[in-house]
């Protein structure tokens, strides 16, 4: 009897179970018998890691060229390169000539220098469908790229050379649905224009360079924007959404030197947000988010507080609030609530649940807070409050249940 079950199954099959199992490992079944020998050629999905101190360039070039599936599903290089070595252009090449249709490549150099993406190989592709770039990469395109069949697009740290390079990249992706920015402030370009008709996820996220310097930053225009998540913009002066009518979702966090008051003006769409301003806002005069149903706001500072009831009285539908309050000790002064002239509409007629977390119980500020929307929130379900001192639950369990709620039906939980 034949034990050696799993060699009589199909080739089809087989490959798709390799697929789920780290390259090394199935390079390693080539030794395994005559039928293994050759079958890690197909597999249509590749992760491999190469240092450049042990594996020779010619060695990396060699594997790829092994390979012999007719479609890549998938490639993913990371290429710890000391010694600059290696020539990218060759490996994005070979990826490219087998269809490639996922390019991910993590490329790092001890001396930080950059690699030059090759542009000549961008000028026409039509089944690159995800592309991830990490690292040390320069990105120099002086004309406009075509990645027809592009979907979702990774920028980790890369380096373009100037404005038009962003602006020949990104417009040469007509079916771009997902864009993810991660970079140092004003790094390399001054103004990153994003203008992507087809953009319906948008993260940038930028992290703190002893080099950053103030000004700059981002014009959005993306009219089919669904998903925006702003993250850090600490030494930006700008950032300008133009054009996002479709937006339903959006978490901005620290933007501490943008003009905030565009931020909020063209939100109006949203059907949930989420702030974290910690500086001082601006106000849109006149704006109301009449889609909004859902709000989380981190409170630090007046400011914090002077969001929330501009967010309550321009807010007419809001459904859901979560509110994050970190700061510990005695309210400063200055912090004190302001609460709105009039009762706002949503809490007369459509919030349902509050969720605080950090709640201070012993806070002026937080109390006023809490018992304002507990006496006028008249369909309030559910309110739940969190305090990290567990021998405080008590205590405030006691004062809030002894708040009058306009809704008789609202559930405490602490």
């Amino acid at each position: 009897m034949n034990e050696d079950m799993i060699s009589e199954l199909p080739e089809a099959l087989l490959l798709h179970i390799l697929s789920s199992v780290p390259t090394k490992d199935v390079i390693a079944t080539s030794v395994l018998s005559k039928r293994w020998r050759s079958l890690w050629k197909m597999v249509p999905n590749l992760k491999l890691y190469f240092n450049m101190e042990y594996y020779s360039s010619e060695d990396v070039y060699r594997l790829l060229n092994l390979h012999k599936a007719p479609v890549l599903e998938s490639l993913h290089l990371s290429i710890e390169d000391k010694s600059a070595r290696l020539d990218i252009g060759i490996l994005i090449g070979i990826a490219f000539s087998r269809h490639v249709r996922e390019l991910v490549l993590d490329h790092y150099r001890e001396d930080e220098t950059t690699v030059r993406f090759p542009s000549v190989l961008c000028s026409y592709n039509n089944t690159l469908e995800v592309l991830k770039l990490t690292h040390d990469f320069l990105l120099d395109f002086p004309s406009r790229v075509c990645f027809d069949a592009l979907r979702e697009l990774h920028l980790y740290h890369v380096q373009f050379k100037d404005e038009a390079s962003v602006c020949n990249l990104l417009s040469g992706c007509p079916r771009l649905q997902d864009l993810v920015v991660e970079r140092f402030s004003n790094f390399d370009v001054e103004t990153y224009t994003i203008a992507v008709p087809s953009l319906q996820r948008l993260t940038i996220e930028e992290e703190y360079n002893i080099s950053d310097v103030d000004g700059g930053g981002y014009v959005i225009n993306a009219p089919s924007l669904k998903c925006l998540n702003i993250k850090g913009l600490c030494f930006n002066d700008v950032c300008l959404i133009e054009n996002a009518p479709e937006l339903v979702e959006a978490k901005i966090e620290d933007v501490s030197d943008v003009d905030n008051e565009n931020i909020l003006a063209s939100l109006t769409s949203a059907k949930r947000l989420s702030f974290y301003f910690p500086l001082e806002i601006k106000y849109p005069i006149g704006t109301i988010f009449y889609q909004l149903v859902s709000l989380e706001l981190h409170i630090q500072g007046t400011n914090g507080w002077n969001l929330f009831s501009f967010m309550l009285d321009s807010s007419p539908k809001l459904q859901s609030i979560k509110l994050d309050s970190p700061y510990r000790g005695d309210c400063p002064v200055g912090w004190e609530w302001n609460q709105p002239k009039r009762v706002p509409e949503c809490l007369l007629l459509h919030l349902e649940t509050l969720v605080w977390r950090g709640y201070g119980w012993g806070r002026e500020d937080e109390k006023q807070v809490a018992t304002y929307i507990l006496k006028n929130a008249r369909q309030l379900k559910k309110a739940t409050f969190t305090e990290s001192k567990m021998e405080k639950r008590r205590e405030m369990l006691n004062e809030l249940a002894n708040v009058v709620r306009a809704s008789k039906s609202c559930h405490l939980v602490f």
